[in-house]
């Protein structure tokens, strides 16, 4: 029976700590398990990470690469499925979407892609149209309208 004067705790379950510093029969005497002298045996010492003690670092050694195109155009992409089913409204701008968080980011232009099916009967305004979502929205009675990409 399990009492107050009997109960134990599981083996293993307190571990006593790391005494330091506290003669040799303790396997950590002397240096205290730091080494020699030095700087990373000092308090608060140590070395950064990626240094190599004065060899040119592994960061360094190797090539710059990339390429970031100041040009570059990016486009917030939404298919006919997600108009369907989440876009509320009859008209379809970058606004509209944004504002209703269907589409996020920086991007100022808007691609609309066909995967899906669209039953609603939607305005909507973009700058690239896909050949089968400009097909389905026209064919659910809607229609498209391309709007100029430096606009």
């Amino acid at each position: 029976m399990l009492t107050l004067t009997n109960i134990r705790r599981n083996k293993g379950a307190k571990k006593s700590r790391k005494r330091l510093g506290r003669g040799p029969g303790s396997g950590l005497g002397k240096t205290s398990g730091k080494g020699g002298k030095g700087q990373t045996a000092r308090s608060g010492g140590g070395i950064r990470p990626g240094f190599e003690g004065g060899q040119t670092p592994l960061y360094r050694r190797l090539p710059k690469f990339g390429f970031t195109n100041i040009f570059a155009k990016t486009w917030h992409v939404i298919n006919v499925s997600q108009l369907d089913q989440s876009f509320t409204g009859d008209e379809v701008t970058l606004g509209h979407l944004k504002a209703q968080g269907l589409v996020k980011g920086k991007a100022n232009t808007l691609r609309v892609l066909g995967n899906g099916e669209l039953k609603k009967k939607l305005v909507v305004r973009a700058h690239h149209f896909s050949s089968s979502a400009r097909s389905k929205i026209e064919a659910a009675g809607g229609t498209v309208e391309v709007l100029d990409v430096r606009s």
